[in-house]
């Protein structure tokens, strides 16, 4: 990863990712916004009904995240969704004050939480 895209990661920014569908096998792209909580990339979403993108990646991690601002990139990854309270959050909370939230309990219930691990960074 070069060092454009790496500050490119560094504060949140809407992008895009495609992952595959788990009936139809197909690409599924949607637009999220990531948050970077201590050099780690997260996903996640407001409190509300079950996303397909969820159950998309629960089926297969594996994803491509696109950033699409300034610097521009299409980023192989896997993700590993957070379940354990604890670790949860602790992201979370950092994940609410970037949208200037603070029903954390709410979100710990019912929002979306995964982190996003860069294929090279896994091989390196």
């Amino acid at each position: 990863m070069n060092e454009e895209i790496r500050r490119a990661l560094r504060l949140p920014q809407t992008i895009d990712i495609t992952t595959t569908g788990r009936r139809s096998g197909a690409p599924r792209r949607i637009e999220l916004v990531f948050h970077n909580v201590g050099g780690r990339i997260y996903l996640s979403g407001m409190p509300g009904r079950e996303r397909h993108w969820l159950r998309n990646m629960r089926n297969d991690p594996h994803i491509t995240f696109h950033l699409k601002g300034r610097v521009r990139a299409d980023l192989p990854a896997t993700i590993r969704e957070l379940t354990e309270p604890a670790e949860r959050r602790a992201v979370m909370e950092q994940v609410a004050a970037n949208w200037g939230r603070t029903d954390v309990d709410r979100m710990m219930e019912h929002s979306p939480l995964v982190e996003v691990q860069f294929d090279h960074e896994a091989a390196a």
